[in-house]
């Protein structure tokens, strides 16, 4: 095999609790992963040197800090592959969004590697090298649903959540999510979501568990910086969302809908408002 083509999934988080600072700077944290249809694709093709990697999306550097670029160069260093890569990536996910759009590339970008080579690594082996490149690599090489623990490294695949229909919905605004962290302050926080009560529903294929423990206290930081995230949330409510949240450090809103015609009139509603640069219709998977 010469070429491979792989997809690579967003993330939300249905739950998102940040427990306390740890020593090393890191924040300790309790989350509901789940992957999403939304996805980028990275084709990969062997080259005789060299690590190149093209894109599509404007302004996306290509070098060494991009993620993707360093986790083709931790797998040929890790496993002493022969020759070069060069990958193309074509990208849907929004950039700087809370939906792990880097981490679930660079996952993919691994997968990727050790399918063209015929290397057969474990997940629990990429999973663990993945951490190296960023906290949520190691859950999007892993997918699905997972309650995410330390500093999002700490995994625990749980049984698929219950089916329902996704809003996504990202602003025309970019959050750092280093600076969210920074400036948590979980002293002022009021409400923490019942990260362990999610679980027990997700078990139980409960969609209304799961809805009335959905929470995110990293909003405390972000919506009072950009209103129009609350605005998002309150406005895909009124349109039939069962619920909405925002996902990891923000900006992107998602709402639940219970049928795909509510979801797909939300949409409409919401493109013709302008209030998101970039819309969304899709599923968990």
């Amino acid at each position: 095999m010469d070429t491979c083509r792989i997809k690579a999934y967003a993330k939300i988080n249905l739950g998102l609790d940040v427990l306390g600072k740890l020593p090393n700077g890191y924040h300790e944290v309790k989350m509901i992963m789940q992957s999403i249809g939304l996805c980028d694709e990275l084709t990969l093709e062997k080259a005789e040197d060299g690590i190149t990697l093209t894109t599509d999306a404007p302004g996306l550097g290509t070098g060494q800090d991009n993620l993707v670029y360093r986790a083709a160069r931790l797998m040929f260093d890790t496993y002493r592959l022969p020759g070069g890569i060069r990958i193309h990536l074509k990208k849907n996910i929004p950039i700087a969004a809370g939906m792990a759009g880097g981490s679930t590339d660079a996952a993919a970008a691994m997968k990727g590697i050790s399918r063209l080579y015929d290397l057969e690594v474990p997940l629990a082996e990429l999973m663990r090298l993945g951490v190296s490149l960023g906290a949520d690599v190691p859950y999007c090489v892993l997918g699905g649903t997972a309650l995410a623990e330390g500093i999002g490294e700490k995994l625990t695949p749980l049984t698929p959540a219950p089916d329902f229909y996704l809003l996504v919905a990202k602003p025309d605004i970019s959050v750092s999510t280093r600076t969210v962290y920074e400036n948590l302050d979980l002293e002022a926080v009021q409400k923490h979501p019942d990260i362990p009560g999610m679980v027990r529903a997700i078990e139980s294929s409960s969609l209304q568990g799961v809805l009335d423990r959905m929470g995110n206290v990293l909003e405390t930081v972000t919506i009072g910086a950009y209103p129009v995230i609350g605005a998002l949330k309150r406005r895909m409510r009124e349109l039939g969302a069962v619920n909405s949240l925002m996902s990891g450090s923000g900006p992107t809103v998602f709402g639940i809908f219970l049928t795909e015609q509510a979801a797909s009139f939300a949409y409409g509603q919401l493109k013709n408002e302008g209030v998101a640069s970039q819309l969304f219709l899709t599923t968990p998977t």
